[in-house]
């Protein structure tokens, strides 16, 4: 079947993208979904940093390249062996296919599947199949097994989860990256105590999530950390219990002096090597700081090494917030329904899918925290 999607072509052109085009809408060629594949009609999918780390250069992968990973939809066909889906149901597309079987699977920990990985990374569906061509036979990568800004999208059955059909598109779409990375990295993660105090450094979409996922996990003290004053405001407005602008002069002693000597986690989101010193260095004495924020591969983090082991710090990596999809999605709809996960709250604005470049400078420029193409 013929699709319109938004196709890169190039990595790294200038900025601003509404002139420069890096994303262009072209009609590609769709194939029927393949063995343990699914049919979905993409209704709403959330522009998101990892879509920008591609655009930027901050996350090489293959191009021409359909972007696009963070989306929600409807069951159109089903390709053999998908037998506990039905055409019509309403699901959610996670951006790592898991295949239950590999070593990390095994332990429950489905977002660093090994075959799933090489998959995104080489740009193809789980199967390793490309369904995605232009009208010359040739072929169009997929990003990270989803290539969501499209009406249509072939994906493995190991990249869906089922959801509420009465749960809005817009609002479902954010559940399959900025929820599970954000509010994961708070509950699964840093595996937050009540009482405890937290920080989050960097307010995009999954920051804001972490806020969220801090405050339903029962910390005291919420602390959020940005450069915009707007994103602060919002926090606060979610239940953050303190803010600061970590540009300001003597941003971390105040932060200390604030939370008694540091926070008993910080979580970064900023995507920045400096963010994560931030963050580090407002971590107390045997607290923990976690990193979900994607850098570039080149950058490096400077620590104090003696700090690890003289107060028992921890430092630790979050992947799609260490969830395990099919588990939490559901649980954190439960909780948005019971009005304790107030993501609706993040969504900026809906677009056009012929202004996803656009789009894509808002999110440079930190002027939205999550936006969503929506397709009739």
């Amino acid at each position: 079947m013929k699709i319109r999607a938004a196709v890169l072509n190039a990595i790294g052109l200038p900025r601003p993208y509404d002139e420069s085009a890096p994303l262009t809408i072209e009609e590609l060629e769709l194939d029927p979904p393949g063995d343990g594949e699914v049919l979905v009609q993409i209704k709403a999918a959330g522009l998101c940093h990892s879509d920008l780390s591609v655009m930027n250069g901050n996350r090489p992968r293959p191009v021409p390249m359909a972007l696009g990973h963070e989306a929600a939809g409807v069951v159109k066909a089903l390709g053999r062996g998908v037998t506990d889906l039905a055409v019509g149901d309403h699901v959610v597309a996670v951006f790592v296919p898991s295949c239950g079987h590999c070593g990390p699977c095994a332990e429950g920990r489905p977002a660093l599947c090994e075959p799933g990985n090489k998959a995104n990374v080489a740009g193809t569906l789980f199967s390793g199949a490309h369904r995605l061509h232009r009208a010359d036979g040739s072929p169009v990568n997929h990003h990270l097994g989803v290539s969501a800004f499209a009406d249509h999208a072939v994906v493995s059955r190991n990249s869906l989860v089922r959801v509420d059909p009465e749960l809005p598109f817009e609002h479902a779409a954010l559940f399959g990256c900025a929820v599970l990375t954000g509010v994961g990295a708070a509950v699964n993660s840093a595996d937050i105590r009540a009482g405890q105090s937290v920080a989050v450094i960097g307010l995009g979409g999954v920051g804001l999530n972490s806020v969220l996922g801090a405050l339903v996990a029962g910390a005291g003290d919420v602390v959020a950390v940005d450069m915009d004053e707007g994103k602060l405001a919002l926090a606060q407005e979610l239940g953050a219990t303190h803010s600061f602008n970590s540009s300001a002069d003597g941003a971390v002693e105040r932060i200390k002096e604030a939370t008694g000597g540091g926070v008993d986690c910080a979580i970064e989101m900023a995507g920045s090597e400096k963010a994560l010193e931030f963050a580090y260095q407002i971590t107390r004495r045997g607290g923990m700081t976690v990193t979900g924020g994607l850098a570039h591969p080149e950058r490096k983090l400077s620590i104090q090494q003696v700090s690890l082991v003289a107060e028992e710090r921890t430092l630790r990596g979050s992947y799609v917030g260490s969830c395990v999809p099919v588990r939490d999605v559901a649980r954190y709809v439960k909780l948005f329904r019971q009005g304790k996960l107030p993501v609706d709250k993040l969504l900026s604005r809906k677009l056009r899918l012929d202004e996803i470049n656009a789009g894509f400078d808002a999110l440079a420029d930190g002027r939205a925290v999550r936006q969503v193409v929506a397709f009739d």
